[in-house]
């Protein structure tokens, strides 16, 4: 249980440095921005294995972790930021 708990936690930290470091607008709430930081940990660990950074039972870090969540920023605008009506 206490590691949900502790992924929920550090998944939102990595999200909000993730959305610090891109710039613009963005109106994501907690879950969205948790999210983030979690799928971009996981494409952190992936992208450390393919490099040979980690082995097969390695956490990212957080640098990596923090990269990976600006991969899926970055994607997370791309496809999703089109569909929302423009503000006047």
């Amino acid at each position: 249980m206490s590691i949900f708990i502790w992924t929920i936690i550090v998944g939102f930290v990595v999200g909000l440095i993730a959305r610090a470091l891109v710039p613009g607008k963005d109106e994501a709430g907690f879950l969205v921005t948790t999210g983030l930081g979690i799928s971009g940990a996981l494409i952190g660990s992936v992208l450390g294995r393919v490099v040979g950074m980690y082995g097969p039972q390695e956490p990212a870090s957080l640098i990596m972790s923090v990269l990976g969540a600006v991969v899926v920023l970055l994607s997370y605008r791309r496809f999703f930021a089109s569909t929302r009506p423009a503000a006047r």
